[in-house]
Parts: C-alpha cells; structure tokens; sequence
C-alpha cells in the first residue's frame, strides 16, 4: 500500500515537473530577447531633443549618450539597431503597442511609471534643476522661492520635471510644453519665470539658449535614477539587460560615453546652435 502510495506520489512530482519545463520552455520563446534576436533587429524608442543624451547632429543622425549605450546593446545581442524617434509623452504607449522594445530616452524609473512598464537597473543618477529669469536673481535663491500664485513655472509634458514642478511648486502657475527647447524660451522671453527640469539638459540650454538672460539653481532638489524601459513579464530580457549593464558599467566601455557625453562639451559643435 504505501509502495502504491508512492508510485503515485512520484508519478505526480514528473508530470507537474514536466509541466514546469514545458512553461519554461514556451515563456522563453515568447520573450522579446528571442524575438529580437530571431528578427535581427533591436527596435529603441527615444526623444531626440535630450541633450546630452539624444538629440540630431548637423547631418540629422541621432547621437548621445543613449544612442551609444543602445548601440553597444545591439552589438552585444549580435543584432542591427533602429531608433524610433518620438515626442516624450507617447513613449510608454507606443512601447505597449510594440512599436518598439526597448525605451533608452534618459526616462526616470518612478513608481508609477513601473505600474505600466518594467525597469532595468540604474545606469546614470539624475535631479531636477530650475532655469530662472534674470530678474528674478535677487528673489529666487531656493526652489522652494517659487511656490507662490504670482510665479509662472513651466515644464515638458510627461516628465519627472512636470511631476516635481505640481508636487514641490502647487501654488504656482504651470504650463507644459513637448520640447524642452519650447520651455526655455518661455523663460527667456520672460513669458514663465522658471523652467524645472533634469539638470544636465538645463545646464545644456542655458549654454546654448540662456546666456545672459537667465541663471540655474544647480543643487538638484530630487533624486531619480535614470534606467531602461521595456514591457512587463519578461525575465529573460530583464535578465539580459541587466547583466549587460553590469558588464558594461565595469569593462571601460561606460566610463568612456559618459566622459564624452556628459563631462565633455565637445559635442555641441556637431549639433546646430
């Protein structure tokens, strides 16, 4: 009796077992990894007006920081890469409708962000910064000088910069903008008082677009770490992606970009002024 019960037992462990490989077995084909590799062809949405990160040389190709880092993804996947270049805003439901696998567009893992896509690892550490009118030099030393209803404050549509612009500043006026070039001018015309925004970019455009017209708060008053989207339920991309990244981030190849990209102002000669 208990050799029956036994056999029985043992017999049930190999079917549930054979059932475990068997799912195992279908998840891994189903991965975008394995279709991406089959394909060819690595597909990475982005918006192109995130200096240093991404943004179009004087020929029109892209070029920066996440357009490197994508590439050497490709390679390392043995497969060709294609960047799908859109506004901010739209990047999160065009990867939901598989326009795309990869998201690498300098994007803030947030909490609620993770509620609708899946998140790499960190690979660069970013704040919020704010571009003020100069005739608010004297006013304006904190960001917490802003939260007043007379001040106009602007951002870009969808970014950490608006979220943080409706938590930290309430009281103060706000409109959004597509392009972060569009919100500088606001403030330079005069038109806003202050733009908030990821600090690299703004310190971009206050070079670029400010001069004398305008001045940054450069100590970044939120921390928010920049990573890798892609689609829920897939481990062995989430596995892949980040094993990449360790690698990547100890094998030279890392220090490399981000001293070009983000400690070097050489590349804004390849772009138009």
């Amino acid at each position: 009796m208990k050799f029956g019960k036994l056999c029985i037992a043992m017999v049930l462990t190999m079917v549930m077992s054979t059932c475990a490989f068997a799912a195992d077995i279908n998840l891994s084909k189903s991965s975008s990894l394995n279709t991406i590799v089959k394909n060819g062809e690595l597909r990475i949405g982005l918006n192109a007006s995130y200096p240093p990160f991404e943004m179009t040389n004087k020929q029109g190709r892209l070029i920066g920081f996440d357009v490197e880092l994508g590439k050497e993804i490709a390679k390392s996947m043995g497969v060709k890469v294609k960047f799908v270049n859109m506004d901010f805003d739209g990047l999160i439901p065009a990867l939901l409708s598989d326009k795309f696998d990869l998201i690498i567009s300098g994007m803030t893992l947030t909490q609620q962000r993770n509620l609708k896509i899946a998140f790499s690892n960190p690979y660069v550490l970013m704040g919020q910064g704010i571009m003020v009118n100069m005739s608010k030099e004297k006013d304006i030393r904190l960001y917490r000088n802003l939260n007043k209803p007379e001040m106009k404050i602007v951002s870009c549509i969808g970014t950490t910069g608006e979220e943080a612009a409706r938590k930290y500043l309430p009281k103060a006026q706000y409109k959004s903008f597509d392009q972060p070039s569009d919100s500088a001018q606001e403030v330079i015309s005069g038109r806003a008082d202050a733009f908030v925004y990821d600090l690299h970019v703004l310190e971009v455009l206050q070079k670029r677009m400010g001069g004398d017209k305008t001045f940054l708060l450069k100590e970044p008053f939120t921390f928010e770490p920049m990573a890798i989207g892609f689609k829920q339920g897939d481990p062995d991309l989430t596995n892949f992606i980040n094993n990449f990244l360790f690698q990547f981030k100890n094998d030279g190849r890392y220090e490399r970009i981000y001293s070009k990209w983000l400690l070097s102002n050489k590349w804004e000669s390849l772009i138009d002024g």
